[in-house]
């Protein structure tokens, strides 16, 4: 009968250990540093804010080093007779970014529909124009001289790849010089315009760019095709969220007195002065 009134005993103890001994909320005080609390909700910002590679840590290990941390900030910052005007004007920016981020976040919460992602995707995609784009190899070389040279051996019969294998100093020569498919505006313009004016199969003269000079073949040209709603979905999301905030900021601003300085009112070099913010 004893032994089983002590397991009894043992099992309630340990299952006492599975729950909180009181109720724990943000604003339960964890631990004091002299007149100054610091609570759980102080930690869990803390650990947030952490670097990715602690959340490989366990629970245990991060409380006690959250918490340690801000004991030791807190006894640093006690030592601190005067705030010095730096902080101040830190805590104050700290404080407008935070509260703006937030409502940032409300702004755009519930901002984007899917009929209106629709409808983005629809007037940028729908009656778009294909454009074209380019499959070309290239062979690259410092000198024209050089590059005369490769397209007369190509010319005599040499394969191109083989030819930019030999003496492409670019970083597509072990390739054979294939850059792959591209579009209007990914290249830079002369050796754009060299493509451009070239026939599947053709081969450019020698074409000049700030990298050195170059000797192009086209392979292919294609219509691009239209991406897919979920392709851009992220874009067309994050589009139309920034368009919700400049609405909602435009609002806010008609609705409040604001008022900015007069043209050359104030030196521009000023907020570079660290000086006047010096203790």
């Amino acid at each position: 009968m004893i032994k089983h009134a002590t397991s009894l005993c043992a099992a309630a103890f340990i299952a006492g250990l599975s729950t909180p001994l009181f109720a724990q909320d943000a604003d339960t005080v964890v631990a004091t540093v002299g007149d100054t609390d610091i609570t759980l909700g102080e930690m869990i910002i803390t650990r947030a804010q952490l670097p990715q590679q602690y959340a490989q840590l366990p629970d245990d290990l991060l409380f006690k080093g959250v918490l340690d941390q801000l004991i030791q900030q807190q006894l640093l910052a006690d030592g601190i007779e005067t705030v010095p005007a730096r902080v101040t004007y830190a805590l104050k920016n700290e404080r407008r970014t935070l509260l703006a981020g937030e409502n940032i976040t409300i702004i755009t919460k519930d901002a984007v529909t899917e009929a209106e992602i629709q409808a983005a995707y629809d007037a940028r995609y729908t009656d778009a124009t294909p454009t074209t784009e380019y499959n070309a190899s290239h062979l690259l070389v410092d000198t024209q001289e050089e590059a005369e040279a490769a397209k007369a051996r190509i010319e005599e019969g040499a394969e191109f790849a083989d030819i930019a294998r030999e003496l492409s100093t670019g970083p597509t020569g072990p390739n054979g010089g294939n850059l792959g498919w591209f579009g209007t505006g990914q290249m830079v313009p002369a050796f754009e315009e060299a493509v451009m004016a070239l026939e599947p199969g053709g081969l450019s003269g020698p074409v000049e760019t700030q990298f050195g000079w170059h000797v192009i073949t086209l392979n292919a040209t294609r219509d691009s095709e239209a991406p897919t709603l979920d392709d851009v979905r992220a874009e067309l999301t994050g589009q139309l969220q920034e368009e919700a905030i400049q609405v909602m900021l435009a609002e806010l601003e008609a609705a409040t007195i604001v008022t900015r300085p007069e043209e050359g009112a104030f030196d521009p070099s000023l907020i570079s002065d660290l000086t006047l913010i010096a203790p």
